[in-house]
This record gives C-alpha cells, structure tokens and sequence, in this order.
C-alpha cells in the first residue's frame, strides 16, 4: 500500500495501465468491428481463402469499377441480399464502403448474422487502385 501513496509512483502506475490501453486497443476495435485488410492481405483472402467479396458503394460507383467477382449489395438492404446470395457462413468476407465507418458498420452486421470471418479494404477502392490491383468495369 506503500507503494501507491507515493505521488511518483501513482503517476507511474497510471502511465503503465494507460499505455496498456493504448496497445489493447486496435486488438480490441480489430474484434469488434471487424479485421482491416490490406490490397494484398485481400488479395491472399481471396485467391487463397475463397473470400467473397461485397462491394457496399452505390450501383453507379461499382459499375464505374469493382473488384474481380465482386457482389453489389447496399448496407440498407445487406440482410436480404445475403440471404438471397446464400453465402458459406464459414468463409471469410471481404467488404469494401464508402468509408471505414460504413464497412465497419456493414461488418457489425456480417457478424451478428453469423458470419466468422469479416475483413474490410483499408482504404477501399482508391487503395486497391494506388497498389495496381485490376478493376473490372
């Protein structure tokens, strides 16, 4: 009890449980929200894993240009089209937003719907494009 009745040492306890906060929390935003994916951890998903991939933007952006076998589904009709897609729960998904909030929240979705494995497209479309990764139009 000594040891915290020291100014010094509270201040050096609290610097020790922040920095331990700090270093959880991508771990702990990466499980709740769903695992953030490079062009080419994406790439690997897909080639090697049989991902699917769910483009989430509108019908206008995805035909402008989409990724290889891509699926066109809105965040606001997610659940139906799912169902009428008939996915493979087990494998893993690759989403693509407008944004990080919109993919996050899309893989939020995913994952009270069951679905195991949720990875989202840092960086989207721009991202796959800036890395020479072929768009199909």
């Amino acid at each position: 009890m000594d040891f915290l009745a020291q100014t010094d040492n509270l201040v050096l306890a609290a610097l020790m449980i922040i920095s331990g906060m700090a270093l959880f929390m991508p771990t702990l935003s990466t499980l709740i929200t769903g695992k953030g994916l490079s062009p080419t951890d994406a790439t690997i998903w897909i080639n090697r894993r049989k991902a699917t991939v769910i483009d989430l933007r509108s019908e206008e952006d995805f035909k402008a240009g989409h990724l290889p076998n891509a699926k066109n589904l809105v965040l606001e009709s997610l659940e139906s089209g799912l169902k009428t897609m008939k996915l493979d729960q087990k494998l893993p998904v690759v989403l693509i937003g407008r944004g990080p909030t919109h993919s996050q929240k899309a893989a939020k979705e995913l994952r009270k719907l069951g679905f195991a494995e949720v990875g989202v497209l840092d960086g989207g479309i721009g991202a796959w494009q800036t890395s020479g990764l072929p768009l199909i139009k």
